[in-house]
């Protein structure tokens, strides 16, 4: 799980493509602190593991569902990827909820400064805009964000970067028709879940004390989707 706070600005070093599939080589710095192999990073908001760390940098591999869904697919040399490892335990919540499982991409339509902050407006499919409210949480390239504006009509919405964040990230290198990775809130997808499927149901296993209580347990869960 991460929280949306990039702690570095890393650069893909090399792909290395098989069929469906592909290898990143990842240069960073920050990160390298205390990263181990198998340890998770989001690379650009996509969870990977690192499958080897180096001095200056780290390899991961990136399955064909990942590359399908995400901007990885069109990673090359010289890439700027924001990073960021696993939330620890003890860690603040500087940002939301993250899990690194990109639910689409966005595409950049509109940039423009306002004062001292940037506004970016994305366009996204139908699908991944269902899941975006204004005043809401999403993250672009792994970056939390607030949703600012959005607008059903045209399948976009806007958010305000601060100078900050602009600086700092790959959002500041990002230009009008750059494909971006977008992850919904993922309390709103648990939501839409249970209201797509209605009120959840309970197995037939009625406790033997004949009470009247719900058990909430492996099969209370699995039977409403979340094996």
């Amino acid at each position: 799980m991460f929280t949306g706070i990039v702690e570095e600005l890393g650069a893909i070093r090399s792909v290395r493509r098989g069929d469906r599939s592909c290898t990143l080589e990842v240069g960073a710095r920050v990160v390298l602190g205390d990263l181990k192999i198998g340890d998770s990073v989001a690379v650009n908001g996509v969870c990977l593991t690192a499958t080897s760390v180096g001095p200056s940098g780290f390899s991961a591999d990136v399955m064909h569902e990942t590359l399908s869904r995400s901007s990885l697919a069109s990673a090359r040399p010289g890439t700027p990827v924001n990073l960021e490892r696993a939330m620890a335990a003890d860690g603040r919540f500087g940002g939301h909820i993250v899990s690194g499982h990109i639910d689409g991409t966005g595409t950049i339509v509109r940039i423009e400064r306002d004062d001292n902050a940037v506004w970016l407006t994305m366009r996204a499919a139908r699908d991944v805009m269902a899941l975006i409210v204004e005043k809401g949480s999403v993250a672009v390239d792994g970056i939390s964000l607030t949703v600012a504006r959005t607008d059903e009509q045209a399948g976009t919405f806007s958010v305000s970067v601060i100078p900050h964040t602009f600086e700092v990230t790959a959002l500041g290198r990002r230009r009008v028709g750059d494909v971006v990775n977008l992850e919904n809130d993922v309390i709103g997808k648990y939501v839409a879940r249970l209201m797509r499927g209605g009120a959840p149901t309970l197995p037939d296993h009625t406790p033997k004390d004949g009470a009247s209580h719900t058990a909430f347990d492996l099969a209370f869960l699995a039977h409403n989707g979340f094996a």
